[in-house]
């Protein structure tokens, strides 16, 4: 991955070369130490895949850059600064910035969001490879067999993208909830007619079964259940952490604006924003997710995700 670096603060710059250097992210292409200096040296720049920007800086500050170079620069933003005004921060989202850090530096902070933009970066790469080729799936001369591959491929690679947006990849519960998607497809699949969606207790059920190589104890497969229900729970609350940090920043973040309501009720989500706010870390233990709910509604976006774009 390619990197390149806009802050007037050269140890800010020093520092995050280092961080992307030590934990071999990827390579820094070019570092300018404010926005006006890109004119110059915007060939470098359209070579980067990610863009890290300060905010405040002298000649021409970090909103105002993003706007003059968005038309040519397709790659992803994040912001680092130490303003945290909210007008701002959603001024910043709104510009199409990724994420937005906050000064001091936290190299833990830094180290994941940078792994969350790499990860859909590259999820949106495959998404397009196989959206360019969809096309070939429904040709009369692809077998049937051949159609339900691709097409559950497509569905899976939605899911994953999907999940990047909710906040949920790296979470333990992450590759749970891919299987059970791919559960889901298969069982729709099966069945043809209007779906009715399984219990969830039958979903955990079918998915620890097929996830076990000979005939699992049934001892040994309750708690197997019992353990990827906690993972799951865990990747829910991560993901409704997730999208209430970016509401709190800005009420007029699309990715909040379009995911919260679907897949949580919005007034636990403005409690959780109000917990954040107050600087609690966890959610408090009347905050209580939907674990059916989120996967009904995950399956349908899935769905709704891989159809819409093969037209």
């Amino acid at each position: 991955m390619l990197f390149y670096i806009v802050d007037d603060d050269e140890a800010t710059r020093s520092m995050l070369t280092e961080m992307i250097e030590d934990e071999e992210l990827g390579k820094i292409v070019g570092e300018a130490e404010n926005g006006a200096l890109l004119d110059e040296d915007f060939a470098s720049l359209k070579r980067a895949n990610i863009l890290l920007i300060d905010l405040l800086m002298p000649v021409r500050d970090g909103i105002e850059t993003i706007r003059h170079i968005k038309p040519s620069f397709s790659g992803k933003i994040i912001m680092i600064s130490q303003v945290e005004s909210k007008e701002l921060v959603g001024c910043a989202y709104s510009h199409g910035v990724e994420y937005y850090i906050t000064k001091p530096i936290n190299r833990f902070e830094v180290i994941s969001v940078i792994k969350r933009v790499i990860e859909r970066i590259y999820l949106e790469q495959t998404i397009q490879n196989i959206h360019k080729s969809v096309s070939n799936v429904f040709e009369p001369q692809t077998s049937e067999y051949q159609k339900d591959k691709s097409l559950e491929h497509q569905f899976m690679l939605s899911g994953q993208y999907l999940l990047s947006k909710l906040g949920i990849v790296g979470e333990n519960g992450y590759q749970d909830l891919l299987d059970i998607l791919n559960y889901l497809f298969t069982d729709s699949a099966k069945k043809k007619a209007e779906y009715d969606f399984p219990h969830l207790k039958d979903i955990f059920l079918a998915v620890c079964r097929k996830n076990k190589e000979s005939p699992p104890d049934p001892l040994d497969l309750k708690r197997e259940i019992k353990a990827a229900e906690q993972r799951v729970r865990r990747a829910i609350y991560q993901s409704l952490n997730h999208l209430s940090a970016l509401g709190l920043t800005d009420f007029a973040n699309p990715i909040f604006e379009h995911y919260a309501p679907k897949f949580f009720d919005f007034t636990m989500v403005r409690k959780r924003m109000a917990e954040i706010k107050s600087g609690q870390a966890n959610p408090s233990s009347n905050i209580r997710v939907n674990t059916k709910k989120f996967i009904q509604v995950l399956y349908f976006e899935t769905q709704y995700v891989t159809f819409e774009k093969s037209r």
